[in-house]
Formats: structure tokens, C-alpha cells, sequence
């Protein structure tokens, strides 16, 4: 089984839910940019939810398919066509041999997320199938798909079609997005006021968001408690003497623009971190499209581990759902 690329659409990947384990080694997790609708997409199909698929960001792509195939499209506001016919998101849709898929233009959200019965079946790198682009790894030979690709697609079950995800079981951020963080080693290098503005203030996702990180703008800037640098930091006051970056954690070189480190970020470096967002917001991360108004909250550990909680029972709702 296969699927011809006819258009790449824009930044479409292979991607899983990651390769963990690396990370000290400089690999970074990688994967869907929103676990949670690449999970859903596959539970819709009958995969399990750690099967490979495509991930799309702001513009998806054209694919014909050689096969019958049962296919579900998740995250974004992005209308799917099967031979030019709307068809519902979050709904699993069967395509036969010869029909190609294609989308509309982009209503809300960033990101789509493509799972394919029996799944994208491109061999596995370090345990995972997911494209890490910046080291060639993974994916259709560690790259972006392309025009005249074919994506090898495993045998998988037609069972569902027809299957849905209700709306309340759609994750989307609100507006603004307000992303929760949990202050972290370095939070008494910034002034009391400081730390207060940062959280006060409203940001704004700046253009240079990318599955590396995303960058805010629109906030004060941060400012520094007064201290002599340590041996082997730079000069700059957001400067650190080097150390390992928390997944999710938010960096500010500068003081300027807060930038929270994604799936695909580095593992460490000499930039000082005010904190880290929480696990079970990290996907809303990639839902959101420059511009978009966002304000960030301070929780405590315990509201960190009640929030992880609450993903979890949600997880639970959606596989109860589509079981």
C-alpha cells in the first residue's frame, strides 16, 4: 500500500509521538507537535496511537492514494476534500484506490494531524518513525515529503468508518491562549516587579514559531537582579554558565522575547530559564498561529501534577470514546 505526494503542502512531515531517551545525547523527543490530535487521528482509524503519520502546519497537502484507505484528519481548522467532496474533521473517512485528498485554506489552529490505517510505514530510527529535519533523521529519508514522494502505508483495519470525535473532546486553546508555567531553578535571577509584569502582561506569538520553539513579543522586558556574571558565562545578564534546557522550558536571550523550547529544540545551552510550561499544555503550543494573544499563568506543582491528571482522564475519554 502507498500514497503519491502530488503537492507537499507546507512543512509536512512523518511524525509519531517521538523517540524519548535521547535527549542527553543532543536528540530531541521530536514527534506530533499536539500529541493529543495525532493520538486522536489514530484511534480514529484503528491504529495504535503511537502509529506514524503526516503533520501539516498552515497549509496542507495533496495526496493520491493507490489504495482504499481509511484516513482521519485532527488539530487544526483545515477543511478536508476527497476528490473535491467537504468532509468532516475528527471523522474517519474512507478513500478508495485513486482518489486524492486535498485541503482547504486554513480556518483556525496551525496544525493538522493525517493518520492512515495501518500507518505511514517508513522504517524506524532510534525507535521512532518521526522526521527530525535539522539531523536527517527519520521520517522519508530524515526530510520534508515532496512532490512525486510515496509514502509506504502499513495493512490496517476499515472498521471505522464513520467514527467521529465529539466536540467536547477537541482540545483547542482559547483566546487569549493562556499557557500555565511553573517557575524554575534560574526564577530568582529576575527582579520581584519583573516577575510580575511577565505575568501580567499579554504576548503576542512572534512569526518565528517553528517545531524548535516559539518566540513571544508584545510584553515587558525583563529585567535583571544585579550580580557579578560566574566564571564562564557571557556578559549579558540572561546569560548562564551552560545547562540542561527542561522540555517546554522558556528561555529569554536578552531579557527580551520569551521563547519556549519545543519538540525539536536543543537539549542545553547558556541561556537562563524562568520557568518551564506544563506537560499538559505543551500541545496547545502548536495550535497557535503568529499573532495570536497569549497570556501566561503561574501554577504550582501540585496544579502541574492536578492539570497532568486532568489530561489523562481526558485521554481516557477519548479512548473510551473511540474503543
Amino acid at each position: 500500500m502507498a500514497i503519491k505526494v502530488l503537492h507537499h503542502g507546507l512543512s509536512t512531515t512523518v511524525q509519531d509521538l517521538g523517540r524519548p531517551g535521547y535527549f542527553h545525547l543532543g536528540i530531541p523527543i521530536g514527534g506530533a507537535m499536539d500529541r493529543y490530535a495525532m493520538r486522536a487521528a489514530n484511534l480514529l482509524v484503528g491504529n495504535d496511537e503511537g502509529a506514524a503519520g503526516l503533520e501539516a502546519v498552515f497549509m496542507g497537502p495533496k495526496l493520491e492514494f493507490l489504495d482504499d484507505a481509511l484516513i482521519a484528519v485532527t488539530g487544526a481548522d483545515m477543511p478536508v476534500r476527497i476528490d473535491g467532496e467537504l468532509q468532516p474533521g475528527w471523522t474517519a473517512l474512507k478513500v478508495r484506490a485513486g482518489q486524492t485528498v486535498s485541503f482547504d485554506f486554513l480556518k483556525s489552529g496551525a496544525r493538522i494531524c493525517i493518520a492512515v490505517s495501518g500507518g505511514i510505514d517508513v522504517p524506524e530510527a532510534l525507535g521512532s518513525r518521526s522526521t527530525y529535519v535539522i539531523g536527517a533523521l527519520g521520517g522519508l529519508n530524515g526530510k520534508a515529503i515532496a512532490a512525486g514522494d510515496e509514502l509506504p502505508v502499513g495493512s490496517g483495519s476499515m472498521t471505522n468508518e464513520g467514527l467521529s470525535v465529539a466536540e467536547e473532546l477537541r482540545r483547542k486553546p482559547g483566546t487569549p491562549a493562556e499557557l500555565r508555567v511553573l517557575p524554575g531553578l534560574y526564577w530568582d535571577r529576575l527582579t520581584e516587579q519583573t516577575k510580575s509584569n511577565f505575568f501580567a502582561d499579554q504576548w503576542k506569538v512572534a512569526p518565528e514559531a517553528d517545531r524548535m520553539g516559539y518566540r513571544f513579543r508584545g510584553g515587558r522586558k525583563l529585567e535583571f537582579v544585579e550580580r557579578k556574571q560566574p566564571f564562564g558565562a557571557g556578559s549579558n545578564p540572561s546569560n548562564i554558565v551552560d545547562s540542561c534546557y527542561p522540555y517546554g522550558s522558556i528561555q529569554v536571550p536578552g531579557g527580551t522575547e520569551p521563547i519556549i523550547l519545543h519538540r525539536d529544540a536543543v537539549s542545553g545551552g547558556g541561556y537562563f530559564m524562568l520557568g518551564t510550561v506544563i506537560s499538559a499544555d505543551m500541545d496547545l503550543i502548536a495550535q497557535l498561529q503568529p499573532h495570536t494573544p497569549t497570556q501566561f499563568v503561574e501554577v504550582t506543582m501540585d496544579q502541574a501534577l492536578a492539570a497532568r491528571a486532568d489530561r489523562q482522564a481526558l485521554l481516557a475519554r477519548l479512548r473510551a470514546a473511540l474503543a
